[in-house]
């Protein structure tokens, strides 16, 4: 019989008018999906027949409307009781599938907050991010990490509340340097009385609750009863404590209002958005932070704001008013939505007086001013991405860069860094740091490779079954030959051969602009001068990746170093561990005793001796 031969025919294409003949004109959510099942856009409608109607109207389609309805190959639909509920699950949607082409929100990390612990009779003050599981008082959310830490240090200043870990706290013979610096009053070694020292985590609680003036009354009590009592040394403490509440009171307190409110603004142009959100809590300004949505077109403030409260809020707590820059069509079903899920009232408002529309005026401003910096900053960034298009002969504009970097002192906790770049700047989700294990220490090459290994298996693996490119343009390596000799290697194992792998050399002095770059493609050597815009743009990315690096291989010594060498001794639990360190008076006394020493304590075997014993004399 004669060969026959079959061609792969093109799915059919999408019968508009065949769906929407059986369309539900009831409440819900609709998925679109191209012709490879990935969904491509999440909307909800009061009515879905009628909204989806509008997507195949033969006329009034914005252009990226018209591209996005041609690749529709199916459409889901899920109906819902309510526009409410229909909201609320387009919100989880969108957050879990990430369509192309919703308006998404790229940084989605946990708020943090100030953790004030309740099971001690020393309660220690913290940050915390993440589920509020342990029991105490979580207050805030805070923009950043950042304002957590300042309200912290100026906390230990005023009040002097121990930060400490419990188990540094508990296992202390005397006070450590934040008693030395009148930071802390020392609970750890009783220095201070328990009821000295709960008045002082109430004086705390009331100052971050916006309370100051109840402590300055009470403050100023004290005060007179220490100076009745002729205690003139202790007079002068409460004398500057308040004289200290006072001042940060005036530059904190922007309003008599106590409420807790979110103002919102937003501001467009040139196709992409910044929205600004302050955070007021008990009339204190807890400061703010700058968001820039991703658009899948150019959209109206109202639109912007539309789709991004219902994603802000999905996971987090909702204060019970949200002052925003402009009215929207949605506003009334948003705040039903989002009273329904806080359990408590929540106003939405964007015609406000007085303090009110100082804040709506600052928050308009800052994203106006953000957005602009931020337009600015990325047309220069475009350039420098144009420029070493230029210098390194490519066809095309890179989209994708990746720089590695190691991290290592004297190779203790060795961590590779991964950061990565597109035109728009550092896409920090695709960051990575890899703990590197099982090298000799200080193997730069060793490290490299593992660390190359881990990062591209996946990738490579990935560019098989789907069509999602994660594999750089190019790929930078901070290091010499020997580091980009690691990198060719494993791009010839795992057969990835369309990516450029350079290797950025330092300069004679190690200084900035003496860098020499290296090339997987067998170029000659090159140099750039500072003033090259391609040159500043591979010293950013190796310097971010530089930093990355080192921040991670900070922590891992740290997490390492807090590391008690009792802890991880089979049989030695808590309580033994607690007895042997209260025994000897701490570790050096340990390491100090023999066996037999170590065995007279109640609880410990002369077996169990023999193996604590080991632990610190095991490369004798």
């Amino acid at each position: 019989m004669p060969a026959t031969t079959t061609e792969s025919t093109p799915p059919p294409a999408f019968d508009a008018s065949a769906f929407l003949k059986n369309v539900t004109g009831k409440p819900g959510v609709y998925r679109m999906l191209d012709n490879k099942a990935q969904v491509i856009y999440v909307g909800k409608a009061k009515n879905l027949k009628n909204r989806l109607n509008s997507y195949f109207r033969k006329t009034g389609l914005s252009p990226k409307t018209q591209v996005m309805v041609a690749k529709i190959s199916n459409i889901d639909v899920t109906i819902t009781h309510t526009e409410g509920e229909a909201l609320l699950l387009e919100s989880n949607l969108i957050k879990e599938l990430r369509p192309r082409y919703n308006v998404l929100m790229r940084d989605d990390k946990s708020y943090p907050y100030i953790f004030i612990s309740d099971k001690s009779a020393y309660p220690r003050i913290a940050l915390h991010r993440g589920a509020r599981k342990k029991q105490g008082l979580y207050l805030g959310p805070y923009p950043n990490a950042h304002a957590v830490r300042e309200s912290i240090n100026l906390l230990q200043k005023m009040f002097k509340i121990r930060q400490c870990e419990d188990t540094t706290f508990a296992n202390r013979s005397r006070p450590c340097l934040q008693y030395q610096i009148k930071r802390c009053t020392a609970p750890c070694v009783s220095y201070i009385s328990e009821n000295a020292y709960a008045k002082d985590i109430a004086h705390a609680i009331l100052f971050l609750q916006g309370k100051s003036e109840q402590i300055i009354n009470e403050l100023v009590r004290e005060m007179e009863t220490a100076a009745d009592k002729q205690n003139f040394e202790k007079a002068a403490v409460f004398r500057d404590q308040i004289s200290n509440l006072r001042k940060v009171t005036e530059k904190q307190h922007i309003s008599a209002d106590k409420g807790d409110i979110d103002v919102i603004a937003c501001s467009t142009e040139a196709g992409q958005a910044c929205v600004q959100v302050f955070y007021i809590r008990n009339g204190l300004n807890l400061g703010n932070r700058s968001f820039f949505p991703t658009l899948p077109e150019e959209l109206s403030n109202e639109q912007v704001l539309t789709a991004f409260i219902p994603q802000f809020y999905l996971k987090r707590d909702v204060p019970g008013e949200i002052i925003i820059s402009s009215t929207l069509d949605e506003q009334k079903l948003i705040a039903e939505v989002l009273t329904e899920q806080a359990k408590h009232r929540v106003k939405i408002t964007s015609k406000v007086r007085g303090d009110r529309a100082k804040w709506l005026e600052l928050a308009s401003n800052n994203s106006v001013n953000s957005l602009k910096t931020r337009i600015i900053s990325r047309s220069g960034l475009l350039a420098r991405f144009v420029a070493l298009q230029q210098v390194l002969q490519l066809d095309e504009i890179p989209v994708r860069l990746e720089c590695f970097d190691i991290s290592h002192t004297q190779g203790e906790a060795t961590v590779a860094s991964c950061v990565v770049f597109t035109p728009e700047g550092a896409f920090k989700t695709d960051y990575r740091r890899y703990n590197i294990k099982g090298i000799t220490g200080g193997d730069d090459y060793a490290a490299m490779k593992q660390a190359l290994q881990r990062r591209y298996r996946p990738a490579k693996n990935q560019q098989q079954n789907t069509t999602e490119q994660k594999l750089p343009d190019i790929l930078f390596i901070d290091g010499c030959k020997g580091q980009l000799k690691q990198a060719i290697e494993v791009f010839d194992q795992l057969e990835i051969s369309n990516v450029l792998l350079v290797g950025v050399a330092k300069g004679e002095g190690r200084k900035a602009g003496l860098e020499k770059l290296l090339f997987s493609d067998g170029r000659p050597d090159l140099y750039l001068t500072i003033e090259s815009a391609a040159l500043n743009l591979i010293l950013q990315i190796r310097d971010e990746a530089h930093r990355f690096a080192i921040s991670g291989h900070r922590a891992q010594r740290a997490k390492k170093r807090r590391t008690s060498p009792v802890e991880g001794i089979n049989g030695l639990g808590p309580k033994r561990r607690q007895t042997l360190l209260k025994h000897f008076g701490g570790i050096q006394g340990i390491t100090q005793a023999g066996v037999e020493d170590i065995a007279k304590i109640s609880g410990i075997s002369k077996k169990l001796a023999q193996i604590i014993y080991n632990q610190f004399h095991a490369s004798e």
